[in-house]
């Protein structure tokens, strides 16, 4: 017997056999039938934010903590432009996630004939999505929905979009009786890659013979669920680990095989490491900039490099490679850990991670100096990362927001598992960390969560406290509020030594955040973070502390700026011959 329904209820049958549970967007006319058909699907949400930049990030958030698909909606042309902003995020950081839009109808659309609103929102959005289509016919809809998930969660994952007129939303259509009951492993792959026997043999021959062993573990550790697999593999190694910005916690901060995490804003470990190992492992590691200095990618090319990654384009992209295996990380950590067997491998020079692991601890007392550091009235950053790291509790999930803010809470916030520690990487979009963490609440709502944030980047998207009050998620924001855009303004000075535009004073956060209905206070004392902290918590509403520092640069920022002049300096040196 065949189905009858809308375009949009068919839109969310597919979507439902997804096990698509959250969708996050704003509440528009061409979108009713979509809004209506899920107000009707059992154990799916629709979650109303403030900006629709907010609605992807969100469901970038559902990816990187859970491994899950969310849905990001937008309405018409301005929805879509809004989108935008959030797609990037998703984009440039790999997690998987699908955006819908609405668009005028047929008659008037593709090609577009003026119409208010009007917007060619797939050619808007196909370079920040891995694939956008528009729906011509609402009977093709089940057919492209499987499509887009079956790209989204690809070789290499990232956002999908459908672009769907508004009368494709409303038309009626018949489906076959089991259109939707097919298995998502009927129509897309749902296992990783297994390498090659002979390549995990040759790979592990490498590693056998390895004096100074460096593992690199990226997000493809965290996506496949490699984080035990890597920790046995290290110990066996002897070998230090380095987690990237989308691995924290892919060894624990307390273990004896970490030396730094985030790249090479890590401290001189992570630099040293890099320096002198012999034979690197990397695994779901893109080598973006944040792993790279002035000369280029840190893993040089005369080291022995063995390098895993799902995506086969990503292979020899930044760094070559002796041995190059397009496979899944667990797997090939599987299979690498039954070839090597359980014997420590002798061939590691002694002391090497002994070494790597004093560099750390010598730059964590540097760390710890700088927040002993009461020569002026406001707080000093680290002093308020440390007080922070200090209070939250032990199972707490953390968002750090910001640009140079980020720098402290990655050094200093402890991390003991993976998918409990955020940054925003891969497009470093100021003012993610608001909805990141709204959407960590609402997935984990037993667990507390924290966007660590700083003053200027909160700024992009305060008005989703909003959104927090409506839903009851207390996430607790920390403003490291130094009152100006910190790095622009030691930038502008060194450079040009003149100042412009930079200064962010006199807003009271607290104020704000009370004016939504939440919790707010200032905070003035890194010893006044605790009990600020407590009563955050205790209130049950969403809470901003506003936490008053300075500007002091961080011990990285030199190394930072390094991985900003990979080919810069030569390119300016050709520039002034010409």
């Amino acid at each position: 017997m065949a189905l009858h329904m809308t375009g949009a209820q068919a839109l969310v049958r597919a979507l439902a056999a997804e096990q698509i549970t959250l969708v996050f967007g704003i509440v528009g006319g061409k979108l009713a039938p979509v809004l209506h058909a899920i107000s009707q699907q059992q154990g799916m949400r629709f979650v109303g934010v403030r900006h629709e930049a907010a609605a992807p990030m969100m469901a970038a958030a559902v990816q990187a903590a859970s491994g899950q698909v969310a849905v990001a909606l937008g309405e018409m042309g301005p929805g879509s432009l809004n989108l935008a902003s959030g797609l990037g995020v998703a984009y440039n950081n790999h997690l998987p996630l699908l955006a819908i839009t609405s668009n005028q109808h047929r008659a008037a659309a593709y090609p577009h004939n003026g119409m208010f609103m009007d917007l060619d929102t797939r050619a808007l959005l196909a370079p920040i999505t891995r694939w956008s289509a528009v729906v011509h016919d609402p009977r093709r809809i089940p057919e492209l929905v499987r499509r887009a998930f079956r790209e989204a969660l690809g070789p290499r994952p990232g956002p999908v979009h459908l672009d769907i007129p508004q009368d494709v939303l409303s038309a009626a259509c018949s489906f076959a009786d089991d259109e939707f009951d097919l298995p998502p492993s009927r129509y897309r792959a749902v296992g990783g890659a297994r390498p090659a026997a002979a390549d995990i043999e040759r790979a592990a021959t490498l590693l056998r013979a390895a004096r100074r062993p460096l593992i690199v573990a990226g997000g493809g550790v965290v996506a496949s669920g490699a984080q035990g697999a890597l920790r046995r593999l290290a110990a066996l190694l002897q070998a230090p680990v380095v987690p990237t910005q989308m691995a924290l916690g892919a060894v624990a901060t307390d273990s004896p095989n970490w030396i730094g995490h985030g790249g090479i804003i890590a401290g001189d470990a992570v630099k040293s490491a890099f320096e002198q190992a012999d034979t690197i492992l990397s695994l779901g590691c893109r080598y973006s900039s944040w792993m790279w200095d002035e000369q280029g990618a840190l893993a040089r090319r005369d080291r022995h490099h063995i390098n895993i990654n799902t995506d086969a384009c990503a292979l020899g992209l930044s760094v070559l490679h002796e041995i190059g295996l397009v496979a899944d990380a667990h797997l090939t950590l599987q299979d690498l850990l039954l070839a090597l067997g359980d014997q420590p491998v002798l061939a590691v020079q002694a002391g090497w991670l002994e070494q790597l692991r004093a560099l750390r601890a010598d730059y964590e007392a540097r760390l710890a100096a700088m927040a002993r550091d009461d020569g002026e009235p406001i707080m000093h950053p680290a002093a308020l990362a440390q007080a922070v790291a200090r209070a939250l509790p032990s199972d707490a999930l953390a968002v750090y927001d910001g640009g140079h803010t980020t720098f402290w809470s990655n050094d200093i916030t402890p991390v003991h598992e993976v998918r409990t520690r955020f940054h925003e990487s891969g497009m470093s979009h100021l003012g993610f960390g608001l909805p990141y963490a709204l959407a960590l609440q609402l997935q984990q709502p037993q667990r507390r969560v924290f966007n660590i944030t700083g003053d200027g980047s909160f700024g992009f998207t305060l008005q989703e406290l909003d959104t927090a009050r409506r839903h009851g998620l207390p996430v607790v924001t920390i403003i490291h509020n130094n009152a100006a855009w910190g790095v622009i303004r030691i930038g502008q000075k060194k450079q040009f030594d003149f100042e412009l535009g930079t200064g962010l004073e006199d807003t009271d956060y607290a104020a704000i955040a009370r004016g939504f209905g939440c919790h707010g206070e200032v905070v003035t004392r890194a010893d006044a973070v605790a009990s600020a902290l407590e009563r955050a918590l205790a209130s049950g509403l969403p809470a901003v502390l506003d936490c008053r520092t300075r500007f002091v640069p961080h011990p990285s920022m030199p190394v930072f700026g390094s991985m900003n002049r990979y080919g810069f300096d030569a390119l300016t040196r050709v520039g002034e011959t010409q």
